[in-house]
């Protein structure tokens, strides 16, 4: 695929989706204390982190993310595909990978859940965008 052909925006916005979905889902209003607990990271822990890069480097990441999912979906996706593509990128890949590696290291199901959960809905949200807007 010719890199030159794809929608920079919105490979942008679909970065900055799974950074909103993010601050939602691991916020106090949806899973973020049930996450520490599973994690047994501290509020203290949480806060003495430097953000700036934590912040730097997920956005960096997400950023990757999104021009790989768009470079997967190619141009011609559609609402319909990006939402389908997503879907199975984010759950048949993504959380099947934190599956195994869960597994291995013996986390509970529920980090798994929370985790594996957020993947897979940002990569759906990431794949709608991509491909209804490409």
């Amino acid at each position: 695929m010719d890199i030159s052909t794809l929608n920079l925006l919105a490979i942008g916005v679909s970065a900055l989706s799974s950074f909103v979905l993010g601050g939602l889902w691991y916020s106090p209003l949806l899973f973020g204390k049930a996450w520490m607990k599973e994690t047994g990271i501290t509020e203290e822990a949480a806060k003495s982190q430097n953000m700036a890069k934590v912040f730097g480097f997920a956005f960096i990441a997400s950023l990757v993310i999104a021009f790989n999912l768009a470079m997967f979906l190619g141009n011609s996706s559609t609402l319909a595909t990006g939402i389908i593509y997503g879907f199975l990128a984010g759950f048949g890949w993504v959380a099947m990978s934190f599956a195994i590696n869960d597994l291995f290291e013996q986390r509970s199901f529920k980090l798994f859940a929370i985790n594996a959960g957020y993947h897979t809905i940002g990569f759906t949200i990431m794949g709608a965008i991509l491909g209804a807007w490409h």
